[in-house]
């Protein structure tokens, strides 16, 4: 298994330290940069090319969320995964719509978050049901943009077997278990999912799951 490279951006050295030892646990991840504030992002990442930057939504230079919208701009970004806790930051909706691959709670177990990281590195959806429960709570906390009809008019575009899809994608499936639910191979399934990206203009699947959820 190829190493996954990790770029950490906290301002809490503590936090910084801790993950690295958590990650560095696991043969086939490297933390190859830990940096304290957005605005060393762009550097870091043309220095250090990670495959996957965990990045905090709080610092007091450039926040977490201007540094992830500014990363999904680039021609081959890299996979963003926001740390964030449910209970104080209303903001991640914004994180995920720039393009972020998914978040984490801070006090994730090592092995859950060393997981999240092969699971995003590899293009596959890291949020557990569980999580997309809290997700949906924290919609309809701040609002649903881009409209639910607007939401409803892309899904529209997507054949019913697309649609299948994208519902399941929702739901935290694995490519796997999407097979296993429609009947279908799993590279059927992944030629959906291309197909999805490419009709709605999206980049991964935190977004194709934000869309269902507008739409409903």
């Amino acid at each position: 298994m190829a190493t996954v490279k990790v770029l950490l951006v906290d301002d809490d050295a503590l936090v910084r330290a801790g993950l690295t030892m958590m990650l560095e646990a696991f043969d086939d991840l490297e933390v190859v940069g830990a940096i304290a504030d957005g605005t060393e992002v762009a550097s870091a990442v043309n220095s250090h090319r990670p495959d996957v930057v965990l990045m905090d939504i709080r610092m007091p230079g450039l926040d977490g969320l201007s540094a992830t919208e500014s990363l999904r701009e680039r021609k081959d970004p890299p996979q963003v995964i926001v740390l964030t806790t449910f209970d104080t930051d209303e903001h991640v909706l914004r994180a995920l719509r720039a393009g972020a691959g998914g978040f984490l709670l801070k006090h994730t177990p090592p092995r859950e978050i060393a997981d999240a990281v092969r699971r995003v590195a590899a293009g596959e959806p890291m949020m557990s049901p569980e999580v997309l429960r809290k997700m949906i709570g924290l919609v309809s906390g701040v609002g649903v943009d881009p409209s639910r009809d607007k939401a409803r008019t892309a899904l529209g575009k997507l054949s019913p077997s697309e649609q299948d899809v994208a519902r399941l994608i929702a739901e935290g499936r694995t490519n796997q278990e999407i097979a296993a639910e429609l009947l279908m191979s799993t590279a059927t399934v992944k030629a959906y999912v291309s197909r999805i990206f490419t009709k709605l203009s999206l980049t991964n699947r935190v977004q194709i799951a934000l869309l269902v959820h507008d739409a409903r």
